[in-house]
């Protein structure tokens, strides 16, 4: 009788779960309040970009670079970026992401895997180009640190400078520089994002995975973006296989590509990303990139954008 009670408890238990779950992802709707898009794919200016977002009644924008300018945020004096601060502000919209260049250079003391040929004095500008980046790594930091607190930005994108042959050998060497970084960016109350870059040495789920591991979580998050291992030499599924790999807590921001969600050769399950990211109780924010090179980026927002609002509607 015993052993039959306890069966009944556990039944119990197991049907208050599973008929919670659906009640919780009902209210963890992932759709056009979560929504948002990096401003210089979508849009020739800024104020362009204030008629996409509102275009699609979205709450949030994406920065990178000035829209038409061709200058990254983070680089802007500071009375342009109270400028542009106001701007958005007057818009109703927030910055849900801030995304950086930083660290998508080489480690020094590596050899990256070049897709083309260096002429040797190239080469030797080049590195001496990254090694100069390196060295004022902490300054740019607390450059684009202050901007992301004119504009209103919470978390700041970093990469894991450019691959080399054995990405694993160095993976420790480059958490203790990101978490240097971090602990700059937290004490201004600016979280960092880890992102997976195929040209990076964190470019897959699992090395996302196992990076954010050797960081202090308070401090450091993942921005995932499936896209970025879909094709070749990766070929990563992103859902379930990506999906499941990573500490769903440490997301901080998610990115799709507009080829993902376009191109019949390219899709990602987004409709199964979604109902998961509800279901596991994903509080960020979606942000579109684009990513196409051919003219049309523009276009492809719209379509692109159009489909992230489809997908969300009807599944």
């Amino acid at each position: 009788m015993q052993n039959n009670g306890c069966y009944m408890l556990r039944r119990r238990e197991f049907l208050a779960a599973a008929c919670a779950a659906p009640l919780l992802a009902a209210k963890n709707h992932i759709g056009r309040s979560r929504f948002s898009f990096i401003t210089d794919e979508a849009a020739a200016t800024p104020a362009d970009a204030i008629v996409f977002a509102h275009k699609y009644e979205l709450q949030y924008v994406e920065l990178r670079e000035v829209p038409g300018a061709k200058i990254h945020y983070c680089k802007l004096p500071e009375a342009d970026l109270k400028l542009a601060a106001k701007e958005f502000k007057d818009a109703g919209l927030k910055i849900s992401f801030f995304n950086t260049p930083y660290l998508k250079i080489t480690l020094p003391g590596t050899e990256p895997i070049r897709r083309r040929t260096e002429a040797p004095d190239a080469r030797e500008k080049r590195i001496a180009r990254e090694q100069a980046e390196f060295d004022r790594r902490i300054d740019d930091l607390k450059q684009g640190i202050r901007a992301a607190q004119i504009l209103g930005a919470t978390q700041m994108r970093l990469f894991t400078f450019l691959r080399v042959a054995e990405p694993a050998k160095v993976e420790q060497r480059i958490a203790e520089i990101l978490g240097e970084m971090a602990r700059v960016a937290e004490k201004e109350g600016v979280k960092i994002l880890v992102e997976n870059e195929g040209s990076c040495n964190v470019a897959t789920s699992p090395e996302l995975a196992s990076m954010v591991k050797l960081l202090p979580e308070k401090s450091v998050g993942l921005n995932w973006d499936p896209h970025n291992a879909f094709g070749a030499p990766f070929k990563e599924v992103a859902y379930p296989d990506g999906y499941r790999v990573l500490p769903m807590k440490r997301i901080g921001n998610l990115q799709t590509k507009g080829k993902s969600l376009l191109e019949a050769t390219e899709k990602i399950d987004w409709t199964s990303i979604f109902h998961a990211l509800e279901r596991d109780g994903y509080q960020g924010n979606i942000g579109l990139e684009t990513h196409y090179f051919d003219g049309t980026k523009i276009e492809k927002s719209h379509r692109s954008m159009q489909e992230m609002l489809r997908i969300s509607e009807t599944s």
